[in-house]
């Protein structure tokens, strides 16, 4: 299910920029002169004037925001406050959302949903418009509202949900639902209110456009139990409050709460290059955690050019991310080319403040996707940066089999060595770049592509059981080397047997090619390492492969 929503998300915020250009203009004008003759024909003060505007939809400068949107009363707010009612609430049992008008939230399946327009003349706008936001319905897959609020100094005030701040079809489900229902979530529009970078539907999931303006992957506040035989937990954002940047477009205040965990995050957000989120997370735990995941990020992977016989579908490959990339602490640079596997599989990369870690789309080449609809090849890379450090723990990557594009089957997260127990505090702050490539590239080259197929020698009768694997180096100094420059393959595998190992430069390109075959003992995973070296230095990252035998290629 959680896979089947990110990509519902993926797919109303793409469908209601298109609504929301069609959105005519003349409410405003008719609540504007209603309002020019309510206060030619009395005497009221500002703030009978502000209501009366409030009560037409229509709302005056407050401080630093502007929102055509009805606001409430303000209340003191701090994060500070904020963190401390986080820590309360732990301390009590978790009650759950009560979900009003549930049967009729069921029947606003996904066609219902995308029908129900936003009205542009109540968007919210911050920062003197950098931040214009808009609001989603509620549907049968977000059933429970989401506090929102604007901040003012220290004071914030909700913003009062309507049905007037949707456009409905008369036949529609929604319009049987009561008239303080409330707000899904909401997106954060580009300025112009032409289309959205940033979007909060759903759990405590998060996504952005990033850097080439696509959405795809999405990250999330935790992970909880991934991949354990008892059942996966997604908290939720509660509530969420809107203040302009000090130091970028816009900041996001928001409140968590789940069956095992609270929490309180503080968002800066900034669009100078891509997308930056950078984070300030407290969390406190109400009952212990076998697999706290922090940092999360959640991706696709179906099938590329390693794995092509996995793929059912016309084009040559389809994913959100091809691989997951780590700085250790150490400094060593790793790439993890990603596997669609026969079974759920977890593997952990144990480190001790690490550096930074984010699964990334390295191929940026329309031709190995040839999808001009969702345009995978600009699909986001995401990249996470602990601030501090982050102590000892594991960088776990979860692969989960899938079938088609649909399904968000790859997660990745950081996982601190001890165990989050109840009564626990975990506080973190990072940086969260989405971006078209990592925001601190290695000075070594780095793997383009991994290839597999049939051992052996072409035009020879070729060996039974034997894969050969083909991997390419692009950058740092390895372009300008030639065979005279000792370029070596160094190779390990954890079990098996590697032969036929050798490297040459690719004629035409800088990139540099390395070839091994592969005979496998058994059926179990394989755990492959490689870089490349000469006698000076180590010139590339270090690759590495989990293999799983006979998936691949027919090797018999």
């Amino acid at each position: 299910m959680a896979g089947r929503c990110g990509k519902i998300v993926n797919d109303l915020a793409r469908n209601s920029v298109a609504r929301d250009q069609k959105m005519p203009l003349f409410r405003g004008v008719v609540a504007l002169f209603q309002a020019k003759k309510v206060i030619m024909s009395a005497s009221i003060n500002r703030r009978e004037f502000t209501a009366l505007l409030a009560a037409l939809g229509i709302v005056l400068p407050l401080g630093s925001a502007r929102a055509a949107a009805r606001l409430g009363s303000a209340v003191p707010f701090s994060f500070e406050g904020l963190v401390e009612a986080a820590r309360q609430k732990a301390a009590r049992p978790y009650a759950p959302p009560q979900t009003r008008a549930a049967d009729v939230l069921e029947r606003i399946d996904y066609d219902n949903h995308w029908k129900i327009q936003f009205r542009p003349d109540h968007t919210l706008e911050l920062g003197g418009g950098k931040a214009p936001i808009r609001f989603f319905h509620l549907g049968r897959y977000f059933k429970d509202p989401v506090g929102i609020n604007v901040i003012e100094g220290d004071r914030s005030r909700p913003v009062l949900y309507g049905p007037d701040y949707f456009d409905m079809p008369k036949d529609s489900p929604a319009r049987a639902l009561p008239e303080d229902i409330g707000f899904a979530g909401f997106r954060v529009m580009e300025e112009g209110a032409e289309k959205d970078w940033l979007a909060f539907l759903g759990a405590a999931y998060f996504r952005s456009s990033g850097e080439l303006d696509q959405f795809g992957m999405s990250a999330r506040a935790v992970a909880i139990d991934v991949a354990l035989p008892t059942p996966e937990e997604f908290p939720r954002f509660t509530d969420f409050w809107f203040a302009p940047s000090e130091t970028g477009t816009l900041t996001i205040y928001m409140a968590m709460d789940g069956p095992s965990i609270t929490g309180a995050l503080r968002m800066d957000c900034d669009r100078s290059k891509g997308v930056v989120m950078d984070i300030s997370a407290r969390y406190f735990m109400r009952k212990d955690i076998a697999r706290l995941g922090l940092g999360a990020l959640t991706s696709m992977f179906w099938y590329d050019q390693s794995n092509a016989r996995s793929g059912k579908d016309w084009r040559p490959e389809i994913h959100d991310s091809d691989g997951l990339a780590i700085w250790t602490g150490a400094g060593e640079r790793l790439w993890r080319p990603l596997n669609n596997p026969p079974s759920v599989m977890t593997s952990s990369f144990v480190d001790r403040d690490v550096r930074g870690f984010g699964l990334m789309q390295r191929d940026r080449s329309f031709e190995n996707y040839q999808d001009d609809g969702v345009f995978y090849e600009k699909r986001s890379s995401v990249w996470i940066e602990p601030k501090g450090g982050w102590g000892d723990g594991t960088v776990q990557l979860v692969e989960i089999p899938t079938d088609d594009e649909i399904h968000d089957n790859i997660v990745a997260y950081w996982v601190p060595l001890t165990p989050a127990k109840a009564g626990d505090a975990v506080a973190i702050d990072y940086k969260v770049h989405w971006l078209a490539d990592e925001p601190h590239p290695p000075a070594v080259a780095r793997t383009v592509s991994t290839r597999v197929g049939m051992g052996g020698v072409p035009g020879q009768p070729r060996p039974k059981g034997v894969v050969k694997f083909v991997v390419d180096f692009e950058g740092g100094v390895l372009g300008d080397l030639t065979v005279k420059d000792g370029v070596l393959a160094v190779v390990e595998a954890s079990q098996g047997r590697i032969s036929g190992v050798y490297t040459l430069p690719v004629v035409g390109t800088k990139r540099w090619r390395a070839f091994f075959d592969f005979t496998a003992e058994g059926v179990a995973p394989v755990e492959m390492r490689m870089f490349l070296k000469n006698e000076t230095a180590t010139l590339t990252e270090t690759w590495l492969y989990q293999y799983h035998p006979g998936r691949l290629v027919a090797v018999d």
